[in-house]
């Protein structure tokens, strides 16, 4: 487990499933993560248990510490121990969440567990320009931008760009320091 001021981060359980599943069927949720389509239950059942054996990635749930409710998830995949890198992701399951500073909070705890726990050196993402809330977030959270790919999605017909952020071992010390 992975503590912060008002959240905790843990590994999924099978009783996660459910809100994870009616976070997949949120169109805005979707959207905003350029997803083309829903998930059904048993997909991500089987999805989840093949990301439980990837050595390369660790999931978690995000948890409210004043009364263990589920409000979103995270994972920190594509871990290349060689070039001691990761990517990263994030999704708040209700919108009652948003815009409370559980997201940027939340991405705190995974840049902790990737520099303190992985011991890694650079986290990176991806977001959407049409995700102001998210880049808004990660910025909060430290994360530089790096580059941009123009009109990369074209959903909801409308083109928005792809914007690469990242995150250095350094960066999170300098922070982490002036705390």
């Amino acid at each position: 487990m992975i503590k912060g001021k008002s959240l905790y981060l843990r590994s999924v359980k099978d009783e996660d499933i459910e809100s994870i599943f009616k976070s997949c069927q949120n169109e805005e949720f979707l959207y905003m993560t350029g997803t083309r389509r829903s998930f059904t239950r048993d997909e991500i059942i089987k999805s989840y248990k093949q990301f439980n054996e990837d050595p390369a990635r660790y999931d978690f749930v995000i948890c409210l510490l004043e009364n263990n409710e589920v409000i979103g998830e995270l994972a920190v995949v594509d871990i290349d121990q060689g070039n001691k890198k990761a990517g990263f992701r994030i999704s708040l399951h209700n919108k009652n969440m948003i815009n409370k500073g559980y997201g940027t909070e939340a991405t705190k705890l995974a840049q902790k567990f990737t520099f303190e726990e992985l011991k890694l050196n650079r986290l990176e993402l991806e977001v959407y320009s049409h995700n102001i809330r998210g880049i808004k977030a990660y910025e909060k959270a430290g994360f530089k931008k790096e580059g941009v790919l123009r009109q990369s999605l074209y959903m909801n017909n409308t083109y928005s760009d792809e914007i690469l952020m990242g995150m250095l071992q350094e960066e999170y010390n300098t922070i982490t320091r002036t705390k």
